[in-house]
């Protein structure tokens, strides 16, 4: 089974191809003309879409040392994420499986970043538990096996990602924000300033009070002292990185008591953050886990996972129709 898949949810274009469960290629194209704007452009996104989508195509099919002729099926992101930048994925898959005569198969983007992990060996073994962490997702994953995923918690308002993107804005670092506050951290204090836990039910999350708490912060110290960002920023950055870590591993390690159990993993772009990793596997050592960390490359969007949870998804014949239209927001 030859599937090529394509990624197109946000600000990524990415194509792979997997032969048989094993990845031979995995193309992205990151689309750098967001950076002056200080966020992604929904608009922007969609037409760089059309304009690097048939390059890494052709790149991923030359790397895999295959042509469209030795494909079964093709694979694509339908949510979620942008409406439009996912119809540009959509559309070009529906197009390449109609013009090929073979079967199309539509993946959930945030399931693909949990499956992420079987890419390489070794892979967590059945049930394991998923932290999945982004931009626009923050969740504890209880996942039974490839295609039986359950939440059993998640932010009931924004996402860790966002709060690590407004952290960065109000500091005024460039975008992406996110990756400069995890190397400012670690020449800072994390114990340097404090900032409130926000204590949901269950297992879920808040992360829109840390990030009003913030604000105020900033402004009180600015007014006192005009250079206060300037001064201390990689106590800051250490600070609040330190704090949105630690909301995250107690609910992770509240999960893993209640469920008991021990095999742990995390995925999303967040899962890429250095702090996140280090405080991940001091805890799986107290709490006798063992961690599973994907490889950078596979904690960003890429079309690597996506071909990994097609190749689950064609194993049981999952395929869907030329009538298959993107969901943005696509549910479990």
């Amino acid at each position: 089974m030859t599937i090529l898949a394509i990624e197109s949810s946000c600000d990524e274009s990415s194509a792979a191809v997997i032969i048989n469960g094993k990845l031979h290629s995995n193309i992205v194209a990151t689309q750098l003309i967001h950076t002056e704007w200080g966020g992604v452009v929904p608009e922007l996104a969609s037409r760089a879409h059309q304009q690097y989508i048939v390059p890494v195509v052709i790149e991923a099919l030359q790397k895999a040392n295959i042509t469209k002729n030795d494909l079964n099926a093709i694979a694509f992101t339908r949510g979620p994420g942008l409406l439009g930048a996912l119809l540009v994925g959509t559309s070009f898959a529906k197009s390449l499986a109609l013009g090929l005569n073979i079967p199309l198969i539509d993946v959930n983007h945030m399931q693909a970043h949990v499956l992420a992990h079987f890419i390489d060996d070794p892979a967590p073994k059945f049930p394991f538990l998923c932290l999945t962490v982004s931009g626009g997702h923050t969740q504890i994953v209880l996942v039974r096996a490839p295609l039986d995923m359950e939440i059993i918690g998640q932010t009931q308002d924004d996402a860790v990602g966002e709060a690590f993107d407004k952290t960065a804005k109000l500091l005024n670092l460039p975008y992406p924000g996110g990756p400069l506050i995890d190397k400012k951290a670690k020449e800072g204090n994390p114990e340097r300033f404090e900032f409130p836990m926000v204590e949901m039910p269950g297992l879920n999350y808040s992360f829109s009070g840390i990030k009003t708490a913030f604000l105020y912060f900033l402004q009180r110290e600015t007014r006192q002292n005009p250079d206060f960002i300037e001064e201390n920023i990689n106590d800051i950055c250490a600070s609040m990185q330190a704090t949105l870590i630690r909301i995250l591993l107690q609910k992770l390690r509240k999960a893993a008591r209640q469920y008991k159990i021990n095999e742990i993993a995390i995925a999303g772009g967040v899962s890429a953050n250095s702090g996140l990793r280090s405080a991940l596997q001091k805890m799986g050592e107290t709490e006798n886990w063992n961690i599973y960390i994907p490889q950078f490359q596979y904690c960003t969007d890429n079309a690597g996972m996506i071909a990994m949870a097609a190749h689950f998804k064609a194993e049981k014949g999952e395929f869907c129709s030329q009538e298959v239209s993107p969901m943005p927001r696509m549910e479990w």
